[in-house]
């Protein structure tokens, strides 16, 4: 072997006895962590829960949803899309959960001269009397959900003592303007004859 050979053998041994050996992984903390984490997130969604079950409390004294007639008349529009939530009306961050309102849902949209029918599949389906729209727009925001601008039909409706605006999104947006029109023309035309009477 040559001098440089040997050399270069004793700096590679050198080297390899000054490496230490990669620390451990300490199982314990890591468990402790992710226990910690866990539990954590645990108590968010049980705070979350009770806020929502006592707005509910609150919320008790909406009465009852109307259910629709037996015999609602021919159909005007019909529409499928989803519900995304009622709110007190003008108050778009006021979310109503009382009797299943604040459930989001897939809708369909049913639209007679006896009112709005909304059936809700896997949540309470609810009726709006004719006599109850106060007025339909465009919007693009309710209760948490932003779309952009006109990307929410919003009717605004009477419940008891309570005005509430409840948004709905067509499958096929475009349908929304003519929906507003439809809603719209019938609060006039409610409204005229209840002033002839």
């Amino acid at each position: 072997m040559t001098p440089a050979t040997l050399l270069a053998a004793g700096l590679a041994t050198g080297l390899a006895a000054d490496r230490k050996p990669a620390d451990v992984t300490d199982w314990a903390a890591r468990i402790g962590w992710l226990v910690g984490l866990a539990l954590f997130v645990a108590l968010v969604y049980w705070l979350m829960r009770e806020g929502w079950k006592w707005r509910g409390t609150l919320q008790s004294d909406l009465p009852e949803l109307p259910t629709a007639p037996d015999d609602p008349g021919p159909v005007k529009l019909s529409m499928t899309g989803r519900y995304h939530g009622s709110t007190t009306a003008g108050q778009w961050l006021d979310r109503i959960v009382a009797h299943g309102l604040g459930t989001r849902s897939r809708a369909e949209l049913t639209l007679t001269d006896t009112g709005l029918d909304v059936v809700r599949p896997g949540a309470a389906d609810f009726f709006v009397p004719a006599a109850a729209l106060r007025e339909a727009r465009l919007d693009k925001g309710i209760a948490g959900k932003v779309l952009t601008e006109g990307g929410l039909l919003i009717v605004t409706w009477q419940h008891g003592d309570r005005l509430i605006d409840s948004g709905f999104r067509s499958d096929r947006a475009a349908e929304h303007h003519e929906w507003v029109d439809a809603i719209n023309s019938m609060i006039k035309t409610t409204s005229t004859e209840g002033a002839e009477r």
